[in-house]
This record gives structure tokens, C-alpha cells and sequence, in this order.
């Protein structure tokens, strides 16, 4: 896989500096310029605008624009930096930077809090906490009982028993299970401009796929 020139970037929509792109985040030049190549094969797949939507974030990730997935939605409503209804390229490379191996895990612990804070409160109620729990687990290898991931909200999250659970209260709960952070780490990253993986949270498709 080659590298595209900026002249070729330029022209493209949702163009944004890759050298930019590569001081603000994790990623080197010849990573940003990589991540393009995907961005521009998710964002022509239903819609051929140069924009990532919804639908086309959806077939990213599970094969399927029309499966309804809470995480999904959470993720895309975070990664759309602008609240547009799309997603930019700029907006692509800076929200994935959190999935890069190499991001502090202390950034991935405030961006799973902002994902799990559905109404957007500044904390994470119960209710909140046992769905996101649930799709997380269901999107991964982890299988836990209800009532084992009742146990866990009730006994580990809400330390002062307040009913939601503040920022504080949730560092301390995600350092004792680091398994629900597990979505939050994408290996291939690392590695972008030598393995060029189709975009789905749990692996596993071809770039035929997408």
C-alpha cells in the first residue's frame, strides 16, 4: 500500500492535514495518511459523499448498517466531535487515538466515562452503567450472568451507594475491571501502515467485507 500525496488528500473531502492530524495525536504522517485510505473506504460504502454516516459506521463495525447497537451509536455520537450527523476525517483520526495502544490508559478511562454517560450528566447513573455493560459484553468474548454483572454495579461502582456513579467512583471501578475497557484498545493500530484490517471493533472481517 502506498502513500497518497496531500495533493491527492486535497482533493477529497473532509481533507485535513495529516501532519496536523499526526502532531495532535498518536499516529505518525505515513499512519494518518493509511488511516485516510480506510476513512475513504467506510465513508463510499453506502453513502459515496467522503463522509462517514451512521449506516456506514454501523457496517464498519458489525457487517450490518441496519443492526441496532448501543454501543455503536455511543461511539459514533462521541467520534462526531461537530454533532453534525457525520463523521469528518479530522474527527476519524482524533477519536481514534483513544483506541491506539499506546494512548494513556487514564484517557481511555475519561472517554469510556463520556461513553457510558448516556444523558450526557456528568455522571453515570446505574441504569446507564448495567446497559453499557451489557452491550460491551455482548460485542465481546466476555459472557457474564446478569446477575454477575448485577453484583458488580451494585457492590464495586457505586462506593458511596448515591445511585449514580461520579468520575472519581468510576476510575476506581474500571481499574478493578479492566476487562470492560477491553473495547477500548484496537492492537492493530499499532501497526496500521503494516496491517490493514478492515475497522471492526471485534476483528475477524476482510477488507473485501466492508
Amino acid at each position: 500500500m502506498g502513500c497518497v500525496s496531500s495533493k491527492q488528500l486535497k482533493r477529497d473531502k473532509g481533507y485535513e492535514d495529516p501532519n496536523i492530524l499526526a502532531k495532535e495525536t498518536t499516529f505518525s504522517v505515513n499512519e494518518v495518511e493509511a488511516l485516510f485510505q480506510l476513512y475513504k473506504k467506510i465513508s463510499h460504502s453506502i453513502i459515496k459523499d467522503g463522509l462517514i454516516h451512521k449506516e456506514e459506521f454501523q457496517l464498519a463495525l458489525f457487517r450490518n448498517s441496519n443492526q441496532k447497537n448501543l454501543f455503536a451509536d455511543r461511539i459514533f455520537d462521541l467520534f462526531d466531535l461537530k454533532r453534525n450527523g457525520v463523521i469528518e476525517f479530522g474527527e476519524f483520526v482524533r477519536s481514534l487515538n483513544i483506541f491506539h495502544p499506546d494512548t494513556p490508559m487514564a484517557e481511555k478511562i475519561a472517554f469510556a466515562f463520556r461513553l457510558y454517560d448516556l444523558r450526557g450528566t456528568g455522571f453515570i447513573e446505574r441504569e446507564e452503567l448495567k446497559e453499557m455493560v451489557l452491550a460491551i459484553l455482548n460485542e465481546s468474548e466476555l459472557i457474564l450472568s446478569d446477575d454477575a454483572v448485577e453484583q458488580i454495579v451494585d457492590q464495586q461502582a457505586d462506593m458511596n451507594e448515591d445511585g449514580k456513579i461520579d468520575f472519581e467512583e468510576w476510575k476506581a471501578f474500571a481499574s478493578k475491571n479492566p476487562a470492560l475497557l477491553k473495547n477500548m484498545t484496537l492492537p492493530y493500530l499499532k501497526d496500521i501502515t503494516m496491517a490493514f484490517p478492515s475497522f471492526v471493533l471485534n476483528s475477524g472481517a476482510s477488507d473485501e467485507e466492508l
